[in-house]
C-alpha cells in the first residue's frame, strides 16, 4: 500500500490529509489553528488593510497536524504506518510572501525585527499595498501590458511585487536587511528539505505565474528596466529572486532527517 500526505497553509490553520493512492479514500485528517494574532491572522487597529501571518506558527503546526493525521489514519486503517507515504503535497493561500535571509530564514528569527510585522508573511488578503498596485498596473499597461494580460488587466495589491514594492516604500531598512523574498508554498517545502540558499528554492510555476508576472516568454520575471522604474531597488532585488519555476510534477527535495524525526513519527505512541 501506497500513501500521500498534503498540507494545505489557509489563513487560520493548517489541515494535513492522508489518503491512499490506490483508490483515493481519506485516512485521516489532522488541524492546527495558528496561535499567533486574531484567529491566526497579526492585524493593526490603526490599518484595517494589514494582514500578517507568523511563519512560526507554521513551523509549530506542521508537526502538531501531521500527528493528527497519523494517529487518525492508523486507527481507520490496519496496518497503516507512516512509512508507506510516498509522497507530501504542500499549498498555502496566495500570494503571501516572506522576506527571508541567506540562509532561508524568516527575517522574523533576527531580534531586531522580531516584533515588527513587517517582517512576517504578508497574508493573501494583506491590501496595504493598494497603490503600489495601482502604480504597477498603469506602468505595465503603458509599457508591457503583456504582462496583465494573464490575470485580468488589473494587477492586484494581494500579490508578490505590490506587497514588496510597498514594503520597500515603508520599511527600507527590513527590505535591505532581506536577501529575497519567497512565497510560504515555496518556502515549506525548502524547509523541509533542507534547503539552506534561497537560490536553490524550488518556486511553483502557480504562485510565479500571474502573481509574480512570471512567463518565458518574456524571459521569466518583468524585466530589470521595469522593476526599476517602480523602484531601483526592486530592479536589483529582481536578480535575486529566480529565473526558473517547476511543476508540481517536479519534486521539491527529499525530506532531511530532522524532518523525518519531528514531522513524519514512526512511533505514533
Amino acid at each position: 500500500m501506497a500513501y500521500t500526505i498534503g498540507f494545505d497553509f489557509g489563513t487560520n490553520s493548517v489541515r494535513a490529509l492522508i489518503v491512499n493512492l490506490s483508490n483515493g479514500e481519506e485516512l485521516g485528517t489532522g488541524v492546527f489553528t495558528y496561535e499567533t494574532g486574531d484567529n491566526g491572522v497579526i492585524l493593526d487597529s490603526s490599518d484595517h488593510n494589514l494582514a500578517r501571518q507568523d511563519p512560526e506558527d507554521y513551523l509549530r503546526g506542521l508537526p502538531i497536524a501531521s500527528r493528527l493525521a497519523l494517529v487518525a489514519a492508523q486507527n481507520n486503517s490496519v496496518g497503516f504506518s507512516s512509512d508507506q507515504i510516498i509522497g507530501i503535497g504542500v499549498d498555502a493561500t496566495g500570494s503571501t510572501p516572506m522576506p527571508i535571509d541567506e540562509q532561508c530564514r524568516s527575517l522574523t528569527t533576527h531580534n531586531r525585527f522580531r516584533e515588527n510585522p513587517n517582517a512576517y508573511a504578508w497574508l493573501w488578503k494583506d491590501h496595504t499595498s493598494y497603490a503600489e498596485a495601482a502604480e504597477i498596473t498603469a506602468l505595465a499597461e503603458q509599457e508591457h501590458p503583456e504582462y496583465l494580460a494573464k490575470c485580468g488587466g488589473t494587477y492586484s495589491s494581494e500579490w508578490f511585487f505590490s506587497k514588496i514594492l510597498h514594503c520597500l516604500r515603508v520599511d527600507p531598512d527590513l527590505c535591505d536587511a532581506a536577501y529575497t523574498w519567497v512565497e510560504i508554498c515555496d518556502w515549506i517545502p525548502a524547509v523541509l528539505t533542507g534547503v539552506t540558499s534561497p537560490d536553490q528554492i524550488k518556486r511553483g510555476r502557480c504562485s510565479a505565474g500571474h502573481k509574480a508576472m512570471f512567463d518565458t516568454k518574456w524571459g521569466g520575471l518583468p524585466a530589470q528596466a521595469f522593476l526599476s522604474k517602480l523602484d531601483s531597488k526592486l530592479g536589483e532585488l529582481r536578480g535575486r529572486l529566480y529565473s526558473d519555476t517547476y511543476t508540481v510534477d517536479t519534486a521539491a527535495g527529499r525530506l532531511t532527517e530532522p524532518a523525518i524525526t519531528n514531522v513524519f513519527p514512526i512511533d505514533l505512541r
